[in-house]
């Protein structure tokens, strides 16, 4: 990903203090310092956006912050945001708690496989811990950032499994006097969300799309055929590796993605987003592209033995390597899946994308279109979702579910703490 901030405070540990006292000091009690704070969360919660984007970010369709904020506005901002945290920062900033056990995380591998929602597989990333239905059949994953527990998608198992296991987590986090945000969850959520008095806030539209309908025929396809002709013409060749073959292949996937971690001056990411793991990457199939012998991208494709959904997860790239390589990636994929008899592939999400533009429209929707409209200069969201809609997908809304309206804000930086790494990874990137 490329970075998300560049400030007026060029020192590191400035930054810690811009990050630690603008998002945490949303914390701490004094309503006067949080109004106060309003603008310093907004502008963390900007820089927390990018790492909410999901895997397509990675495609390069993100911008940076073009414009800098002055250094003595960011100064006081760390100010005041250091004094209203308090003593709160260091609790706060902990070390995220270990993930699952590997038992935990082979149990839920199972149930993943025998489910139809392969972005679930990200369960084995061994970063988040798991929490099990009563009967063993069903499961959340969730991680802990200071005092809030973020689970990540819905419960994976049989809808009937879910409402206790909501109630099991919920009383969990409070016996730890922690809140509970629920991360990119689907419509069929949301009866479980109201039992448990959540309320909720759309994040963005999915991007899903039919397998059985997809082909490159007729002319609203024309654009598309001619990208990946060019990137044919042009020497680029497409493969699926087999999880069995994989580990051969290690070394070559390790150059594309240092080189490419490198060109973006970015870390690894977690929690939402896969990271590059031996074993993980063994463990489903890859895809790559290679020009000239050597391979110049890779994506790993997480799937379940149902053959109902496909979620293409890790992807990197040589950079500056040709501009239809991306196109023809996933159009090989999707046909590839097609032939394999799988229903759909879920593509993730566009950001802040179908939120009601209506007047009368709750205030997070209308920030959110405002800035889906507006905010070009800060992040391409029109660009990710354009990307996506050229392979002709069904949207399908995905929300944050939180406790009140002011857990929204605080939750959105928290898991984007999470995905990061921590206050100083997000902050320096």
């Amino acid at each position: 990903m490329v970075n998300a901030l560049e400030t007026g405070v060029s020192s590191k540990p400035g930054r810690f203090v811009l990050a630690a006292g603008i998002g945490l000091g949303w914390h701490a009690a004094s309503k006067l310092l949080r109004l106060m704070l309003a603008l310093g969360l907004a502008a963390l919660s900007l820089l927390s956006i990018e790492f909410l984007l999901e895997p397509l970010a990675e495609l390069g369709l993100v911008y940076k912050l073009h414009q800098d904020i002055g250094g003595a506005s960011l100064a006081t901002l760390s100010l005041l945001g250091a004094i209203a945290a308090g003593r709160v920062v260091q609790q706060q900033i902990r070390p995220v708690r270990a993930g699952a056990s590997p038992a935990h995380t082979q149990l839920a591998g199972r149930i993943v496989r025998e489910n139809s929602r392969a972005a679930a597989g990200l369960v084995a990333l061994g970063d988040k811990q798991v929490l099990f239905s009563d009967a063993g059949d069903a499961f959340l994953m969730y991680a802990r950032r200071g005092r809030r527990f973020v689970v990540l998608f819905d419960p994976v198992g049989p809808r009937a499994a879910w409402p206790q296991l909501v109630t099991k987590l919920l009383k969990e986090a409070k016996a730890c006097g922690c809140r509970v945000a629920f991360y990119q969850v689907s419509p069929d959520f949301l009866p479980v969300a109201a039992d448990a008095g959540l309320r909720l806030f759309k994040l963005g539209d999915q991007a899903i799309v039919d397998l059985h309908r997809f082909d490159l025929k007729g002319g609203d396809w024309l654009k598309l055929r001619r990208s990946i002709n060019r990137a044919e013409r042009d020497g680029l060749e497409f493969s699926i590796v087999p999880p069995a073959e994989v580990a051969g292949l290690l070394d070559e996937l390790a150059y594309v993605s240092d080189v490419w971690l490198a060109h973006h001056k970015a870390g690894e990411k977690g929690f939402s987003l896969g990271t590059f793991q031996r074993c993980y990457l063994c463990a489903h199939p890859v895809a790559i592209i290679r020009l000239e012998g050597r391979i110049v991208a890779f994506a790993n494709i997480l799937t379940t033995e149902t053959k109902q959904d496909a979620f293409i997860d890790l992807m990197r790239h040589l950079p500056g390597t040709h501009r239809g390589m991306m196109d023809l990636l996933f159009v090989k994929i999707m046909l590839h899946l097609k032939a394999e008899g799988y229903r759909q592939l879920d593509m993730g999400m566009a950001p802040l994308s179908g939120l009601s533009a209506r007047p009368t429209a709750p205030l997070w929707h209308r920030l959110g279109r405002l800035v889906y409209e507006n905010g070009e200069r800060l992040y391409n969201f029109k660009g990710v979702h354009a990307f996506k809609a050229k392979f002709d997908p069904d949207w399908q809304p995905r929300y944050l579910a939180v406790s009140g309206k002011r857990e929204a804000l605080p939750a959105v930086v928290d898991t984007a703490l999470l995905i990061s790494g921590g206050v100083r990874r997000l902050v320096r990137r």
